[in-house]
């Protein structure tokens, strides 16, 4: 390369022959393919000051010496379609690729395209590193330049179509994943590319809702696994809250109920007072027309006496007058008798009448009778009160003994729960026992064998045996064990043989007797035996000054905390010495006993169950005085019944007597119609003896006239009677009235007073019940208490007995609180959202399942048979080589799209086998040929509109490189295949060329000269002269 001059590029192309021929014109050129290279521009762009290269539309072979220039051409086509200098892999910034000296560069590629090709130029500053785009000599930005290009399929950035010099050897350290991506976008339809990208982000988006849903799903088990653990305590603090609900709603019905009761009470005495004023009104009125009628009868009865005598004194005289006229009628007898024989029917008809009122008076005469009986004897009031008194006697009886039946059973069960707290208590103590019988049982069967014999056959020894039993003991079961005898004088009580308070400057605290508890007996054998009431007990202070202890108190035994020490004086050189062993842990007296205590509660228990007992008596008897009460309390109110129904008997009379009056006075009145039938007779009589009418008329006359006169008598005769009897009958009624008027005033007092002490006590508790309920004085109770007292007690008694043991059960439920329900309350709410959440993404998931199983569908398909497409050319031209190569889709695993990858294996060498094509194991031209082939397969697909490649030849054998640059021929210049340039700074000899495909050399020296000054035709003419020249 000079160091300066410039630089200028040839271009012929060739045909099969070799022979040059100059370029076509623009009229004759071949039609190129939408997308390739027509034109390239380049100015002040590395080592070119201007230079204008017009590729063909097949293959060109870009030929020249090394550094002349060739890669530029490529740096510039990458660098005009918007490619990034980072792929080219010589500078990181675009301003490096201006040249020298130069404060702006150019680079202009013009695209083919119908109707009308697209120009794209790019300047490029140096200063601040950036450049300016244009189309069509329009100012643009950088994105339409790249839509633009996208919409052409150039990918300057897929090394398998555009594969720079830098970066040859870095298509064999391709891997599977990225060459099988760049191979979609080189050569795949457009949308595989798409297709795989968004498999990718589903399969990724998939994996985290899969992630998150098995990581949610483990949440939600840990939170039920925890909500699990809240709800045995929210159970109870629920169970709690129900019973002290029960409570409050218990203690807000209790007054309430005594309301009730007080107001039942006030309701009852209330009836029975407006019934006794009722009662008292009816007397007074009453009594009223009683006095009246009674004035009324006297001056009614004063009235009928006058007229009686009144009327004796005419008849006496009518009588006369017709006893003179009776003298005059005698020869008138026969006409007379037959009148008075029809009179005389008319009279048998008055007797007849008169028969009938005789009857019906004295009927009411009987009945009077009877009322007067009644009257006379029985005077009801005073029995009825009497039986009254006697049953509200009975009441407070029986109301005394219902109380102390009630403090009874309370008392009762008080006892019982104190008897089962005792029992409780025992079966505590009594677990105890069994524990260490268990333990016995375990360690020593024999000694518990006999410890059961024992108990079952005590009568056969004349004194008290302790358990358990120590010496030796037969019998015929044959069981071994230590039974001992205590001492015939007690030493239990046996004094130390030095207070304990000499030895505490010791370390001791106490003898070993006070550290335990145990039976007489057998502390006295302890005593006796190992002498426990002498040995102290220190601590670890005794420890520490164990051998001045030893020899200034002179003890032979001595325990601390941990060790037991033994002290003994040699018999032969006086001397003292001592042993001590460590204490082993407790195995039989771990647990204990209080017998003190188990003493007592056996005691208490006797003493309740005679408590019981003589309750159960006491109670049998007032049940039994009860039952009497309740059948004399039977017996009165029967006897009340009865006199109450004689009061009926009484008025049920005075009704007959009324209605029989009625018809009295009925057949009465009926005594009207004869004094018509005497006036008949009359008229029949003056007809029959015209002759004596005048005597007939005045006898009969005077005859109506004391018939009249009798009558009228008789009847005020009876009405007198009538009368006389009416005024007693009243005398009477009025005097029992005056009683019961008496009686009814009295009692009506009574009444009205209880009701009004009645009623200050019901306002007294309606007000402590509204208080409790925390309610206004003129509120009324709200349903809802009301719904919720119906299901409660009804009786004080069991109110009060309810509210105790709901007491109890609720203070068995302590530690609780409402943030347990709180938190329980929101682990539910989390759980729910958390499995809607998971529901959602479950969903979610299953979408994106769908997604990519048709995403996969419409992706794989095509990319297998592109693949298969791809092989067999890959295939074909290895065969071509007598060499094996294969292309195949690799799949790791069929669901991770991000790792499906193209594997190229190829096979140089008979002998061995295909290895996949990898940056290690071929050889440099291995690589390169495997390289080139594969672009070959490629191209023919033709889906990018050219592809680059530079100076890939390079570490080929001149065999291999000949087998590849004439499969590049064929395959490049076949018809519709895309744009192919490749780049090589020399070509062997004798090599096929195609008439399709264009060579361009670059040169590079100070003479050259400028691109627009070259004439091909002019250099070809010198070239073959000078050959001539050369022959001769």
């Amino acid at each position: 390369m000079a160091a300066a001059g410039k630089w200028s590029l040839g271009a012929c192309q060739l045909g099969d022959g070799g022979s040059q021929r100059a370029v076509r014109s623009s009229a004759a050129r071949p039609q190129f393919v939408e997308g390739s290279i027509v034109r390239v521009l380049m100015e002040n762009f590395l080592t070119y000051d201007t230079c204008e290269v017009r590729p063909g539309p097949n293959l060109n072979m870009i030929v020249g010496a090394n550094g002349t220039g060739k890669s530029s051409i490529v740096c510039a086509i990458c660098l005009g379609l918007a490619g990034k200098p980072s792929f080219i892999g010589r500078a990181d910034k675009v301003g490096l690729f201006v040249k020298q000296g130069c404060l702006k560069g150019v680079v202009e590629v013009e695209l083919a395209k119908t109707p009308d090709n697209i120009i794209i130029t790019r300047e490029i500053q140096v200063v601040n590193n950036t450049s300016t785009w244009f189309i069509n000599r329009k100012p643009t930005t950088l994105k339409t330049v790249e839509e633009q290009i996208a919409a052409l399929n150039i990918q300057v950035d897929n090394l398998c179509q555009f594969l720079p010099q830098d970066r040859v050897g870095e298509f064999a350290k391709l891997s599977k994943i990225e060459l099988l991506e760049a191979t979609e976008k080189s050569v795949g339809p457009p949308e595989m590319y798409q297709f795989h990208c968004e498999l990718k982000n589903f399969r990724e988006k998939e994996r985290e809702l899969q992630n998150l849903f098995r990581d949610k799903t483990n949440s939600l088990e840990k939170m039920k696994q925890r909500l699990e653990r809240y709800k045995q305590d929210v159970e109870r603090y629920h169970e709690r809250k129900r019973h002290l609900d029960l409570i409050e709603m218990l203690e807000r019905k209790r007054p309430w109920v005594e309301y009730e009761n007080v107001r039942q009470q006030h309701e009852e005495v209330k009836q029975s007072r407006d019934q006794a004023k009722e009662e008292l009104k009816n007397l007074k009125e009453m009594q009223f027309p009683v006095k009246k009628k009674i004035q009324e009868t006297e001056e009614y009865f004063k009235n009928l006496d006058m007229k009686i005598r009144d009327k004796a004194a005419e008849i006496k005289d009518v009588s006369q007058k017709c006893k003179q006229k009776q003298d005059a009628l005698e020869l008138k007898d026969k006409q007379i008798e037959e009148i008075n024989q029809a009179l005389r029917m008319k009279k048998d008809e008055e007797m007849d009448r008169q028969v009938k009122i005789h009857n019906t008076q004295k009927m009411i005469e009987e009945w009077k009778n009877e009322l007067s009986t009644m009257a006379v004897s029985a005077d009801l009031q005073p029995q009825t009160d009497a039986v009254n008194n006697e049953l509200k006697k009975l009441q407070e009886e029986r109301a005394s003994i219902d109380s102390d039946i009630s403090d009874l059973t309370a008392e009762k069960m008080n006892q019982k729960r104190e008897e089962k707290r005792i029992t409780d208590r025992l079966g505590q103590l009594n677990n105890i026992m069994n524990m260490k019988e268990e333990n016995l049982k375990g360690k020593f069967q024999d000694t518990h064998s006999a410890l059961i014999w024992l108990r079952n056959n005590k009568d056969k020894f004349k004194k008290k045996v302790c358990e358990p039993m120590m010496l030796e003991m037969r019998d015929h079961q044959k069981l071994r064990v230590n039974a001992v005898c205590a001492p015939a004088e007690s030493r239990a009580e046996s004094l130390p043989s030095r207070p304990i308070e000499e030895l505490h400057r010791y370390g001791f605290f106490s003898y070993l007797r006070e550290l335990f508890d145990a039976p007489h007996p057998v502390m006295s054998y302890l005593c006796s035996q190992y002498y426990v009431h002498d040995v102290p007990v220190g601590t670890e202070k005794t420890r520490n000054m164990i051998e001045r202890v030893i020899q200034e108190t002179k003890l032979r035994q001595i325990y601390t905390a941990e060790e037991k020490y033994i002290v003994k004086v040699s018999a032969y050189t006086n001397l003292t010495f001592s042993t001590n062993t460590s204490l082993r842990e407790a195995q039989f007296l771990t647990s204990s006993v209080d017998t003190d205590e188990r003493r007592q509660l056996e005691n208490e228990q006797r003493d309740i169950n005679n408590t019981l007992k003589s309750l159960d008596m006491h109670l049998t008897t007032l049940f039994e005085r009860q039952k009497h009460l309740e059948h004399r309390d039977n017996e009165l109110r029967q006897q009340k019944k009865e006199l109450l129904e004689r009061g009926n008997r009484r008025r049920q009379l005075e009704s007959k007597i009324g209605v029989k009056y009625d018809s009295l006075r009925q057949l009465e009145e009926d005594a009207i119609s004869l004094e018509d039938e005497y006036q008949q007779a009359n008229v029949k009589i003056k007809e029959i003896n015209i002759q004596k009418a005048r005597l007939v008329t005045e006898l009969m006359h005077h005859i109506k006239n004391c018939i009249s006169l009798n009558i009228l008598k008789a009847d005020l005769v009876l009405q007198s009677t009538t009368v006389a009897a009416e005024k007693n009958r009243l005398e009477s009624e009025c005097n029992e009235g005056s009683v019961q008027l008496r009686a009814a005033e009295q009692r009506f007092c009574e009444l009205d007073e209880r009701k009004r002490l009645l009623t200050e006590n019901c306002k007294e508790l309606l007000k402590k019940a509204q208080q409790v309920c925390k309610l206004s004085p003129d509120q009324r109770l709200p349903k809802e208490f009301q719904t919720a007292f119906q299901a409660l007690p009804t009786t004080l008694e069991e109110i009060d007995a309810f509210l105790n043991e709901e007491k109890t059960r609720a203070s068995c439920f302590t530690g609780l609180n409402a943030s347990v329900v709180e938190e329980y309350n929101k682990q539910i709410e989390e759980i729910q959202q958390l499995t809607e959440y998971l529901e959602e993404k479950k969903k979610e998931l299953d979408n994106y399942k769908q997604n990519i199983s048709q995403v996969k569908e419409r992706w794989l398909n095509p990319l297998k048979k592109l693949i298969e497409q791809i092989n067999g050319k890959f295939s074909n031209f290895f065969s071509s080589m007598q060499c094996v190569g294969e292309v195949d889709l690799h799949v790791e695993n069929e669901e991770e799209y991000d790792k499906y990858g193209i594997r190229i294996r190829v096979k140089f060498h008979r002998s061995t086998e295909l290895h996949e094509l990898t940056p290690y194991h071929q050889s440099g031209g291995e690589k390169s040929v495997s390289t080139m082939l594969y672009l070959m397969a490629l191209q023919e697909l033709n889906r990018c509109p050219f592809r680059v490649v530079d100076e890939i030849n390079q570490g080929m054998d001149p065999m291999n490189e000949r087998r590849v640059f004439e499969m590049v021929v064929k395959t490049a210049c076949k018809e519709s295949t895309s744009q192919y340039f490749f780049i090589t700074p020399k070509l062997l000899q004798n090599l096929t060329y195609n008439d399709k495909m264009t060579v361009l050399f670059v040169y590079n020296g100070p003479f050259m000269l400028e691109a627009n000054k070259w004439n091909l035709k002019s250099f070809c003419r010198r070239r073959r002269r000078l050959g001539r020249m050369d022959e001769q």
